[in-house]
């Protein structure tokens, strides 16, 4: 939980810096967090204990002037190279999203359930029934789930809505125990 904290006051401070000069921080980062997902030797290079910090920021420097990421994302992340709090990276990037969503007035979810898709009739009430609980316009995808029987799980940030039959076994099961 610290860790999060800190990756949050971490984010709020880039994302403002960002704003401040006028910088797409959320898209440098998504750039950088893109290239270093898709290499593992610079993943390793970023976030293993076995180079020091000034080899990561030398080898991290290079590929951040490649991308023609700016002076502040390039400090940001030299800063958390030389402190050894690289490794809060992807939570900081995550707090980064959810700013730049916020922002922008919609918020990102997912929805599970059971079966392959969901149906486009169903996608719009519920993304309809999230706009006008939370008061913004949802992103949401669909996943998967084969633990739900039935029904749907929605996910968006911390609001979530329950609609699976085990939910709905599960509460009839505590109330028949608990009388």
């Amino acid at each position: 939980m610290k860790d999060k904290n800190v990756a949050k006051a971490y984010a709020k401070a880039i994302y403002n810096l960002g704003k401040e000069s006028n910088l797409d921080v959320a898209k440098e980062l998504t750039t950088l967090t893109e290239v270093v997902n898709e290499n593992n030797n610079l993943e390793n290079v970023m976030f293993l204990d076995v180079f020091t910090a000034e080899e990561k920021i030398a080898v991290v420097n290079e590929v951040m002037a490649k991308l023609g990421l700016s002076q502040v994302v390039k400090s940001f992340i030299n800063f958390l190279l030389q402190e050894k709090r690289i490794g809060l990276m992807p939570i900081i990037f995550k707090e980064v999203i959810v700013m730049d969503d916020h922002e922008k007035g919609f918020m990102r979810g997912t929805i599970e359930g059971s079966a392959d898709s969901i149906d486009t009739e169903s996608l719009d009430k519920i993304k309809s029934f999230i706009k006008k609980e939370l008061g913004s316009e949802p992103e949401l995808s669909y996943v998967k789930n084969e633990k739900i029987t039935a029904g749907v799980r929605v996910t968006v940030e911390d609001y979530q809505i329950d609609a699976s039959v085990d939910k709905q076994l599960n509460t009839l099961k505590e109330s028949i125990i608990n009388g």
